[in-house]
């Protein structure tokens, strides 16, 4: 940017939808950067913006000033200004907002009111002199002041704002706006170097001797260093520093988020397929916008197709972008890309403390990285100039973020190609429907692996059907005689066993066995979950939990049943009936904990673990080389979801848990039990027959016309009351009705469905109602929205009534 620039383009971190101009002092213009944060003052406060570019405005007048420029560098380059700005248009959120979720935690600087009573209080209070509300404020403020956010919250939240002003005027309390915020800041660390002038023989101790003669190779060394040579380092640089022997400055130092160290290693020799697919992404390489979807059986080699492209796309100088769908799935991608590519890896995701991701962040805008590795929130990592973005798993619901912006960042990757002239690399064994659909469009190319590396087969699999096991008691209602006898045979042979379940816990419906009603959540609409192992009734929605020992609420009786069935009671079951096997659990409940993750998938790897039990975790793009065996003990679970994807996440689901099946040198075995052998997502699954299943799926799509023959946006209304909430969301409905019926042309496509209370019509003591917009044109679609959001922008902004706007939504409940 010029240094003569006088105004800026600010995105201020706010709820507002447009950016703003400031002007830039003199004193300030050298530092002026595209990507930098500032304070700017926005009404009566103090707020962190986000330069956008320079502003060609002029002869306005009360344009406010830029108050300070708080980055020495850039937190993202110029080329992302127009991704922000598309993000904020596409999902209809706030365009400062954008740019603090796509950001490292801890950056945003704001300032708050602080409140502290005078002299003149006190005196007035002793006296009583003033009325019992406001007597009540000064009483209770400590004696260095607090915000007026908790003083509300310490005596009541509805403190008027006027009696705040009479007391200021009054000179009883003292209001002053301090600023907060800015937590993460880069890590320096003292080093030391000898001074131009040496100091006499004589003049040292022994400690000080070593001290001196470690720094004569004229290098900087850290104090961490010295105190390795003298314990006593840190003192002795203090006064050796005072004599004028050393100079001591600061270095920043990186937060290391990788633990371990990787053993090298190097490109392999390729399939004949692999080639052709690499070939065909490398091709298009510095030609402009391209989105391949890489469709490749489980254990086809996508990975080292990934990393084969991401070579050449270093070769020619640019950069790398890897999305993977859950942590869970990072330790692995990471470590193989930093066996091959080294410390130029830097990785992006919530697992990461605030200080590694800010460390991580800038070391992939500084250039020290130039390739970034993690799961949704990697899709903003500030690099310039990307060559190709890899979306692995591109299939998987996790992409999608629920709260606050709610982004695809699947979506997401196609349009920064777009943006960047550069390619889009979708990988998976069952493509979404949306993206398949785009390929058979001629929007996507596509590329095929359909034969495992070194010819392995895909694993057969044998349907049980569950209905058959309805009489059956204990672990046979579960575990059926032909999974326990495959299981035998599995371990007999010194191989490992996988028992697949998407559901966490011990019992997923417990209920009284004396009135017959359930153990319910106090916040939520649905059963607790017992966790067996913490003895305690859990919500997996909000978190509530309640003593194992607790009566039923509406009987009293202390006789509860644990029906249903959750990943413990696998487990507990599995160890009774092989109480030799080590066996382990990997669900949510398991891997909370830094490191549990790695440290499950080195036991898997070193043959340390007999048997798995998992939840979804264990089915995406694991490597279980001597996994053998995959049991599916219900594969009905997603089936019942109130979602028209139902059955493309089953589908999915399954073939991707089948796929962790004979990986490794000896074949392997799925047995899927089932309530519904005869649905063609079971079926399919089965075959592992993509083609067959969509065909099915896009003809149901097509006759209800659901995406991708259509698009959606759901307007999601929640509040802790009600009748105010039911209210609110009707009032939405007529608004909607009528806006379309004033504009019926325009809207001809547009479908208005609800308003309707959710399948799970109350979550954390949240009423939820949802309406949904459905139409086959997505222009008309989104501005439909626009004009909901400018001509009745107060039915957004409810204090009372949360409105949120989800744009594609991925889950319907």
């Amino acid at each position: 940017m010029k240094s003569d620039v006088r105004y800026i383009d600010v995105a201020v971190a706010l709820p507002v939808y447009k950016t703003f101009t400031y002007c830039v002092p003199d004193d300030f213009a050298p530092l002026i950067a595209t990507g930098k944060r500032v304070l700017v003052p926005f009404g009566r406060h103090r707020v962190t913006g986000y330069i956008f570019g320079e502003s060609h405005i002029s002869g306005q007048k009360q344009i406010k000033s830029v108050l300070d420029v708080l980055d020495e560098q850039p937190l993202f380059p110029p080329s992302m200004v127009p991704f922000f700005k598309w993000i904020a248009d596409y999902y209809k959120y706030p365009i400062g907002e954008v740019v603090k979720n796509a950001l490292p935690g801890g950056l945003v600087v704001r300032d708050y009111a602080l409140v502290t009573v005078t002299t003149a209080g006190r005196e007035a209070l002793k006296k009583g002199q003033m009325t019992p509300a406001a007597a009540k404020i000064l009483a209770n403020l400590p004696p260095g002041g607090c915000r007026e956010k908790e003083l509300r919250k310490k005596i009541d939240p509805q403190i008027p704002g006027a009696l705040l002003q009479t007391m200021q005027v009054h000179g009883w309390i003292q209001r002053k706006w301090e600023l907060a915020g800015a937590r993460t800041r880069a890590r320096q660390e003292p080093v030391v170097r000898l001074a131009d002038s040496p100091p006499p023989d004589d003049g040292l101790t022994g400690a000080g001797k070593k001290i001196m003669d470690t720094l004569k190779t004229g290098e900087m060394r850290s104090v961490k260093e010295l105190r390795a040579v003298v314990p006593r380092a840190a003192a002795l640089v203090k006064k050796l520093e005072k004599k004028g022997y050393l100079i001591v400055d600061t270095r920043r130092v990186w937060r290391d988020p990788f633990g371990e160290a990787i053993a090298p290693d190097c490109a392999l020799a390729l399939t004949g397929e692999q080639q052709k697919a690499v070939d065909a992404v490398c091709g298009r390489l510095n030609k402009g916008y391209a989105t391949f979807l890489l469709q490749g059986v489980t254990g086809s080699g996508k990975t080292e197709v990934y990393l084969q492209v991401a070579a050449e796309v270093l070769r020619t100088g640019r950069t790398v972008v890897v999305l993977v769908p859950e942590i869970a799935l990072i330790t692995q991608m990471e470590g193989r890309f930093r066996a091959r590519f080294g410390e130029c890896v830097g990785v992006l995701h919530s697992g990461l403390s605030t200080g590694e991701r800010y460390d991580q962040w800038s070391r992939l805008r500084q250039g020290k990285a130039t390739i970034a590795i993690g799961a949704r929130s990697a899709i903003f990592a500030p690099v310039d100039n990307p060559g190709v973005i890899i979306v692995d798993e591109e299939h998987d619901p996790s992409y999608k973020q629920e709260g606050k912006l709610r982004y695809n960042a699947r979506d997401l990757a196609v349009v920064r190609a777009q943006q960047n002239g550069c390619i889009a690399l979708l990988g998976s064994a069952t493509p979404s429907v949306q993206s398949y659909y785009n390929v058979t469009a001629n929007k996507f190319l596509t590329l095929r692996l359909e034969q495992r590396i070194e010819q392995r087969a895909l694993p057969p699999v044998s349907i049980v059907d569950l209905r058959q096991n309805r009489d059956a008691r204990g672990v046979r209602r579960f575990i059926s005689a032909q999974l326990h006898q495959a299981m035998k045979q599995t371990l007999a042979r010194g191989e490992q066993v996988l028992l697949f379940l998407n559901r966490r816990g011990y019992a997923s419906f417990p209920v009284c066995a004396a009135c017959g009603k359930p153990v319910r959540c106090k916040h939520c609409d649905i059963s607790l979950t017992w966790h067996q192992r913490a003895n305690v009734y859990r919500c997996h929605y909000c978190g509530y939990s309640r003593s194992a020992a607790s009566k039923c609420e509406f009987c009293g009786s202390s006789s509860i049943k644990h029906l249903g069935l959750g990943t413990e009671k696998v487990e507990a079951a599995v160890a009774s009936l092989f109480p030799t096997a080590r066996i382990a659990r990997m669900d949510h409940d398991t891997t909370r904990r830094k490191g549990a993750i790695i440290k499950l998938l080195k036991g898997l790897q070193n043959k340390a673990i007999d048997i798995l039990v998992g939840t979804q975790m264990v089915a995406k793009g694991h490597d279980f080389p001597n996994i053998t065996l995959v049991g599916i003990i219900c594969a009905d679970l997603s089936l019942s979801f109130p979602d028209f994807r139902a059955g493309e996440r089953t589908f999915q689901l399954l073939a991707q848990v089948a796929g962790r099946a004979g990986r490794g040198d000896a074949p392997g075995q799925v047995i899927l039990q089932t309530y519904n052998p005869e649905h063609f997502s079971i079926a399919a699954a089965r075959q592992q027959d993509f083609d067959a299943f969509y065909q099915q799926e896009i003809g149901f799509r097509r006759a209800l016309t659901y995406p991708p023959f259509s698009r959606m946006v759901q307007l999601k209304v929640s509040g802790r009351d009600f009748r105010k909430t039911e209210a609110h969301v009707r009032q939405l409905g007529d608004v909607c009705r009528r806006q379309k019926a004033a504009a019926a042309e325009p809207f001809r496509s547009l479908e208005i469905m609800g308003p309707i209370e959710a399948s799970l019509a109350r979550i954390a003591g949240r009423h939820r109602w949802q309406i949904l917009l459905k139409s086959t044109s997505a222009g008309a679609l989104h501005r439909f929205v626009d004009h909901l959001l400018r001509d009745h922008p107060s039915l957004f902004s409810s204090a009372k009534v949360q409105v949120a706007i989800d744009v594609d939504p991925v889950f319907m409940m």
